[in-house]
């Protein structure tokens, strides 16, 4: 059953307590024959409760305070249009990236192609089985890139898990040819210390540079070993692809000592997480400028020079922010918005017990120009429903809604569910619209909800990461200006100037 403007109280009482013949990847059209996904890159478990917790989430539901088990609830001005469940790939839903008509669905088994020429009834053209977590997903003409951020027996689509203490083991970028977007072509593959967790392209005429964020190295690790302060950048030739090679790894944290000059964490900050990389990368191709979430900083740095990424200012919230995780411009670029990824994720955060400043998007202004301009923190958005403590909730990945003379974005909470809210008044934002389910589970804490919800071309999609992929429609005064904005594609951390 689906709620309109369901009115829900929440109680505070909730949450008290290379190429060649290694590069091969199995073509799914229904269900896979004979290929399997790695038993390494399978979901994470469930996470037991007390029974008080599981208590708590039952008389919420009871007492209508949050949605029955995967009830479906949203606002008036928010329609859920379609589900389209998983098919061959089960593993963990990711990343969006867009092109065309064509939606490219991250997955940790691979990845999936769908046709939205008619959003209301996406069809799915392509599953490519490739394992290796999280397979953060973006496109660029021909190409389709993928991020490996887990420990494999080798670059091909076959591997197995492995452990990263082996020197063997390949963690790092595989590139896909999708010139028959229903039949991708795996052409190329470049292995980065410490894998890839995500990336983000910076494009040009003739190449496409892609800078590669990765985390948490270890003197076991032999590719990935401290201090990793910095960021790979790789250069793909557009007509060569498959001479694909990392060109550069700036240091944005130089400092001294075995872990650099990034955020220290505890003891010194506790409850922040040390900085040893970079977790993503928003860049503005026509601004020629970037800004960073990188565990324990947030940045912002020129790409004039794309391989060479210069630092211009860098901040940090040792009181509220746990773990800066991805960043948002606004149009005008004076502003970027910045999300806390408080518990990695799988915590549930969004309760009266952590708050409303934790867990939460900081925004900052941008003031002053050129190398001179810094970051200046305005407030905090988190969503104003309180979640059962068997629900994963945090802010995590969203986009910009392209509204002149506002600033709007649509945001994945995960089991939160997506988020439209407005910070054109930076120290005042404020949620306009949003959907949700009811938690997966009462009886423990499962993983799942909106890993990505993005805008693009009137039309809002968000990769479920039990679900499957959900298309949304907003109707508000307030944002239907943004259908007449069209774009020929997006990968979400390259944010176009959409009014150019």
């Amino acid at each position: 059953m689906t709620l309109l403007n369901a009115s829900r109280t929440r109680h505070r009482r909730l949450g008290v307590v290379a190429a060649g013949a290694g590069l091969l990847a199995a073509l799914l059209t229904a269900t896979p024959a004979g290929a399997t996904p790695d038993p390494g890159d399978a979901p994470t478990a469930d996470k037991a409760v007390s029974a008080r917790v599981q208590a708590d989430a039952a008389e919420a539901i009871a007492a209508g305070e949050i949605p029955g088990q995967d009830e479906i609830v949203h606002s008036a001005n928010l329609e859920h249009l379609v589900n389209v469940p998983k098919d061959a790939l089960t593993g963990i839903n990711s990343d969006l990236a867009f092109q065309g008509r064509y939606a490219f669905a991250g997955n940790y088994d691979g990845f999936r192609v769908f046709d939205i020429s008619n959003p209301r009834a996406p069809k799915t053209i392509a599953q490519v089985l490739c394992p290796g977590s999280q397979n953060d997903v973006s496109v660029s003409g021909d190409l389709l890139f993928l991020s490996t951020d887990s420990s494999r027996s080798d670059s091909s689509c076959d591997s197995t898990t492995q452990p990263a203490t082996e020197k063997s083991s390949w963690e790092g970028m595989k590139v896909f040819d999708i010139s028959d977007v229903r039949n991708p072509k795996y052409v190329a593959a470049v292995e980065t210390a410490c894998g890839s967790h995500t990336h983000t392209l910076v494009p040009e005429r003739k190449n496409v540079y892609i800078y590669v964020s990765s985390y948490s190295p270890s003197a076991s690790y032999p590719d990935c070993q401290p201090p990793h302060d910095g960021i790979s950048v790789i250069k793909v030739p557009r007509k060569a692809p498959e001479q694909a090679a990392v060109v550069n790894f700036p240091v944005l944290f130089p400092g001294e000592g075995p872990d650099g000059g990034g955020n220290p964490g505890a003891p010194t900050n506790p409850g922040v997480s040390k900085t040893t990389g970079c977790h993503d990368i928003t860049v503005l191709p026509e601004q020629d400028l970037a800004a960073g979430a990188c565990m324990g900083d947030g940045i912002l740095f020129s790409v004039k020079d794309p391989e060479h990424p210069k630092v211009i200012d860098r901040v940090q919230d040792n009181v509220n922010f746990a773990f800066w995780h991805s960043a948002t411009f606004n149009q005008k670029a004076n502003k970027v918005v910045f999300t806390d990824e408080l518990g990695g994720g799988g915590a549930a955060t969004c309760n009266a017990a952590v708050g409303p400043d934790r867990g939460a998007d900081g925004i900052y202004d941008i003031v002053g120009k050129g190398d001179k301009r810094k970051l200046v923190f305005r407030g905090y958005y988190k969503i104003p429903r309180h979640q059962a403590d068997t629900e994963n909730c945090v802010a995590h990945n969203g986009s910009l809604i392209p509204v002149r003379g506002r600033d709007i974005m649509v945001q994945a909470w995960y089991q939160g569910g997506v988020s439209v809210w407005e910070f054109t008044d930076s120290a005042h934002p404020k949620e306009i619209a949003y959907f949700e389910r009811g938690p997966l589970t009462t009886d423990a804490l499962s993983v799942g909800g909106s890993w990505s919800a993005y805008y693009y071309n009137g039309y809002i999609y968000s990769n479920d990461i039990a679900k499957g992929f959900d298309v949304l429609k907003l109707t508000d005064r307030r944002t239907d200006p943004a259908q007449r904005v069209r774009l020929p594609g997006l990968n979400v951390q390259t944010q176009p100037d959409y009014f150019d």
